[in-house]
């Protein structure tokens, strides 16, 4: 068997080392200093992928994984449990800076990253899969999306959620046929939440049964049902206009501390127009109207625009795909954006470039994208650049870069 020493983290969260020919290869569950015995050799042209078959030599951030399925299932929610605090947040560090200098060819160095003040039982949300041949609902192993492993408990889900999946296992009767995913959300009021999807077609009478179980194990819970492509709707519990589906920050406080940098980063705003866009249900959009901005919010999804309505304050709240309405749009002095990973659509940076605002503050939650859409901003040049550990043990991260105007 090959054998490999193992010299950084890729983005993804795959250790790299080299084989005996030069070429690269990526080995998910090693960490950087690791000898590792090579097994199930896949290879491409100018570089090949393996799994480890024996830990020769630990590096020496190596450590033992808190959570059992990590081992025992190859969860691949989760990509770095096998690296101590500090190595995981050097990986994301690396992992901007990597994707910058190497996809947009810009000269920066891996930026300062503000660590999480939990590195287990953060995530307010998680989504369950059900294999129904397998009888199981849980997560997917690593690389191995047909499959799904039985879960009984996420350490980086908070404690509420992992309660209610708890009671929810032995439930299953009352479940609806034909389950595809199951989403457990903890919301801002400390109530919980679980939106069942199911097929196309199928009928679903358990809901209150299923509710008043809870009920009886002292589970407080909204139940949601929903049909693929159709909207949610609450079926047991409060039916309040809030869904449970609209996109939230998975790791709320830490999302908070970037919403808070990037409000900041922006300078003054008083009767100054200001973009948000990618405005979800518009937390970034009040605080930049209380700040005394002149808010232009575009959100495609029209309930959370809804849901930024109802909390207020007031702005000019636009409902619709980005690249479709900036055109509509009063010329900002300012822009927020926080596109989801797919990154901005080539219409958006060409708008920003046409626009030419004084300075831009990029929100990303993927660092190859925002290194594409960077390429794209050619009049602008990164003033700061910051990391924000919102994902403690994967090798997610987000990224705020604020972009200043050339002269």
């Amino acid at each position: 068997m090959s054998a490999a020493r193992i010299l950084r983290i890729a983005a993804g969260g795959d250790g790299v080392g080299r084989l005996e020919d030069g070429r690269a290869v990526f080995v998910p569950r090693s960490a950087p200093g690791d000898l590792v015995e090579l097994t199930g050799l896949r290879s491409q042209r100018r570089f090949a992928r393996a799994r480890v078959a024996r830990v020769l030599e630990p590096g020496p951030d190596r450590i033992e994984p808190p959570c059992p399925h990590y081992v025992d299932d190859e969860c691949g929610g989760c990509q770095l449990q096998h690296l101590a605090t500090g190595a995981q947040r050097e990986a994301r560090r690396s992992i901007v800076g990597d994707a910058l200098r190497r996809l947009a060819r810009l000269d920066v160095a891996d930026p300062e990253i503000v660590p999480a003040d939990q590195e287990l039982e953060y995530r307010t949300k998680i989504t369950l899969h059900a294999d129904a041949r397998a009888g199981t609902i849980g997560l997917h192993p690593y690389g191995r999306a047909e499959q799904v492993f039985e879960l009984r408990r996420c350490l980086i889900t908070v404690a509420e959620l992992n309660r209610l999946w708890s009671a929810l296992r032995m439930l299953r009767e009352h479940f609806p046929p034909r389950l595809e995913t199951l989403m457990l959300r903890l919301d801002r009021h400390g109530d919980c939440h679980a939106v069942f999807e199911s097929a196309r077609g199928s009928r679903w009478s358990e809901a209150g049964a299923l509710r008043e179980a809870l009920l009886a194990e002292g589970i407080e819970g909204t139940i949601w049902w929903r049909e693929p492509g159709g909207e949610p709707r609450s079926v047991a519990g409060r039916g309040e206009p809030f869904p449970a589906t609209v996109f939230e920050q998975v790791h709320p406080a830490m999302g908070d501390r970037v919403r808070a940098f990037a409000v900041d980063a922006l300078g003054p705003a008083v009767d100054r127009v200001v973009w948000d866009l990618y405005a979800g249900i518009g937390e970034t959009t009040a605080a930049l109207a209380e700040a005394g901005a002149r808010v232009e919010s575009v959100e495609w999804d029209e309930r959370a625009v809804a849901e930024a309505e109802a909390r207020g304050p007031s702005a000019r709240r636009v409902a619709g795909r980005v690249e479709d309405v900036l055109g509509r749009l009063e010329t900002p002095s300012l822009v927020v954006t926080n596109p989801p990973r797919v990154g901005m659509d080539p219409r958006v940076p060409a708008e920003l470039e046409r626009r030419r605002p004084e300075r831009i503050v990029y929100i990303s939650c993927d660092p190859a994208t925002l290194a594409r859409d960077l390429a794209r901003l050619t009049s602008y040049r990164i003033g700061v650049l910051r990391a924000f550990d919102l994902f403690p043990q994967t090798a997610h991260v987000e990224t705020v870069a604020v972009l200043e105007r050339a002269s």
